[in-house]
């Protein structure tokens, strides 16, 4: 559905030339929710920006289906309004001096091959309906919560029946509570109407909630695409590690045997990088989740004893700082499992599966 290759968009400030998107190609299937991942700077708007059409890259291909809508060698570029796209921005981008009724209906009203009234209408409360606002067509839109507006930007990318609906990071500016059930809203509106999302995001947990497919971006580049759980267990190195959830960051030496020789003792690990020949720098991340601590020894590999720092309770999860050998690490259990005071005296393992190495 949508086919990107080779692209690349320059911005120039005060000279020096900023690849904000750098030869990035990528392939989203056919009502697949793609969500791209990355912290601010890291290109990820401009890239959407530029499926939008709101973005003239400087090199590269965009194919949206079967139709080429930007080809920087072809000297190809189709305006916004004719690529079929819905987009849902940030800001909401509602307009306070119109109703809801007619902020959804703009887009049909203000389009090559204008609708009929009736038609439009229509879409209107269809859209209304999809975003559960339904009745609300003549409230004047400051007169909303910030969730119903975002609602409403929603309903108005979702009634030009897009062929894929674009969105830049649409639940920032709501609260924890709404942007959960916003969330899942979203998700269940795409299964519904079968369309292709492209989702922007910097929210680590709202990537893996809601991606079919997700990549990492950083200085215009991507990192690594793939399931969320398959990128989650084996990013291909740290920056992507770090981007899906909190590491414990071990750093050590490839011993004689292939283990690794950290500050917390010597580990057995799974796949060591390919410079992980004896005596080079190696990393090794696990995270806090896949930390185990029990009070007795189960005399298995990667184990050592540990003293309980701290204890915080988040409800369904319990977290806890550790000492092992003098290195702090951090540990995640549910509140099921036993609790450890601080102070106590325990025992941690690191399971070989899952340990990530990297080359340093």
């Amino acid at each position: 559905m949508i086919e990107i290759r080779g692209l690349s968009k320059i911005f120039r400030t005060g000279g020096d030339p900023v690849h904000a998107v750098d030869n990035v190609s990528l392939s989203i299937g056919e009502r697949e929710f793609f969500v791209l991942l990355g912290l601010s700077g890291s290109g990820k708007t401009t890239l959407l920006r530029s499926i939008a059409g709101l973005e003239k890259p400087e090199s590269g291909e965009i194919r949206l289906g079967d139709r080429v809508v930007n080809s920087a060698e072809r000297g190809i570029f189709i305006p916004p309004s004719d690529r079929g796209v819905g987009m849902v921005f940030q800001s909401y981008a509602v307009w306070p001096h119109m109703t809801v009724f007619d902020n959804i209906a703009f887009p049909l009203l203000n389009r090559r091959g204008r609708l009929p009234r009736a038609q439009v209408r229509e879409r209107v409360r269809h859209a209304l309906e999809l975003v559960q606002l339904s009745g609300l067509e003549d409230r004047p839109a400051p007169m909303l919560s910030g969730g119903q507006q975002q609602r409403v930007a929603l309903a108005r990318a979702l009634a030009v029946e897009p062929q894929v609906l674009l969105m830049d990071e649409p639940l920032s500016n709501l609260d924890a509570r709404l942007r959960e059930e916003v969330r899942d809203e979203i998700k269940a509106l795409s299964q519904k109407l079968g369309v292709t999302v492209f989702y922007v995001t910097h929210d680590q947990v709202e990537a893996m909630a809601l991606a079919d497919t997700v990549a990492v971006m950083s200085h215009g580049k991507i990192l690594q695409t793939g399931p969320a759980q398959a990128v989650y267990d084996r990013p291909v190195d740290r920056s992507v590690g770090e981007f899906l959830g909190s590491m414990n960051e071990l750093e050590g030496r490839v011993d004689a045997d292939g283990r690794v020789v950290t500050g917390v003792g010597s580990l057995a690990c799974g796949l060591l990088p390919q410079e992980g020949d004896p005596g080079g720098e190696a990393l090794v991340g696990v995270r806090p989740n896949d930390v185990y601590v029990s009070v007795a020894a189960t005399g298995r590999e990667n184990e050592f004893p540990a003293r309980v720092e701290s204890r915080v309770f988040l409800g369904d999860i319990v977290a806890y700082q550790l000492s092992v050998n003098g290195t702090a690490i951090s540990c995640k259990t549910t509140v099921s499992e036993p609790a450890f005071d601080p102070g106590a005296n325990v025992h941690v393992r690191f399971p070989r599966d899952k340990l990530k190495v990297f080359a340093r």
